[in-house]
């Protein structure tokens, strides 16, 4: 048992060695820089919202609603690309016949609803809607509001053609929630060929039983993205840049 012990030790010790020199490529804010934003909608980020219970924790620790806006007020002030890629869910988008776990879940609380793709009837205020702080900036002509992703990923939505179509190939990204739509935005970024950086605090994940959402992508954010950001350190880097 001694030896069993003593084996894992090791092991253990050798994965948190090589983590702790795991290279950091780095990013640099240039004129081929956009910052995308996932789901700045209340559902998420209002006290108010559906999924509250579980990722209002995680919003309040990371000061998330404050960090978000952070970005979104430097891009204004300096004339960086916002794009936002928002989450909505239409009618006939619950008659689906294959779903997992947390689109199942999501269907029955209504999350992300709007009554029609073509109509914006109930959507002021709703769970689908912006958190009142950022309509302010999401409405400047700096932002670009992608069409809607359907599960997390943005495959589904034309964030990629926006990006590529306006020039932009390289990424700051933040947003909710942090393994689920965020990371799943910097994997297909990424495997599309974009230089992607993540900031770590504009962001939050639910937190259940034996599972913290938010844990698990700060590990995949530091494995597979250029450079993870504090708020700071991205508002820092965001003020250098100026607009040739």
């Amino acid at each position: 048992m001694k030896k069993i012990a003593l084996t894992l030790t090791v092991v253990l010790a050798s994965i948190t060695s090589i983590f702790a020199q795991l290279p950091d490529p780095g990013f640099t804010v240039d004129e081929n820089t956009a910052i995308v934003i996932t789901d700045p909608q209340n559902d998420f980020l209002s006290p108010d919202g559906v999924t509250w219970g579980v990722v209002g924790e995680s919003v309040t620790a990371n000061n998330t609603v404050d960090n978000i806006e952070a970005l979104f007020k430097v891009a204004k002030e300096k004339g960086i690309t916002v794009f936002v890629s928002p989450h909505y869910y239409f009618k006939h988008d619950h008659s689906w016949e294959i779903e997992g776990a947390l689109e199942v879940l999501m269907h029955k609380i209504g999350m992300f609803d709007r009554t029609d793709a073509l109509s914006t009837e109930g959507f002021e205020g709703s769970g689908a809607d912006w958190l009142d702080k950022y309509k302010k900036y999401i409405d400047g002509d700096n932002v670009i509001v992608t069409s809607p992703h359907k599960v997390y990923g943005p495959e589904s939505n034309d964030l990629a053609l926006q990006l590529r179509k306006h020039g932009f190939s390289k990424v700051v990204l933040a947003g909710m929630s942090a393994n689920l739509c965020t990371e799943s935005h910097m994997r297909d970024l990424v495997e599309s060929g974009f230089d992607v950086s993540v900031v770590k605090d504009a962001t939050a994940a639910a937190i259940l039983p034996g599972m913290n959402g938010y844990e698990a992508a700060l590990v995949n954010f530091r494995m597979i993205a250029s450079h993870v950001f504090t708020t700071e350190e991205a508002v820092t880097e965001l003020k250098k840049y100026t607009k040739k």
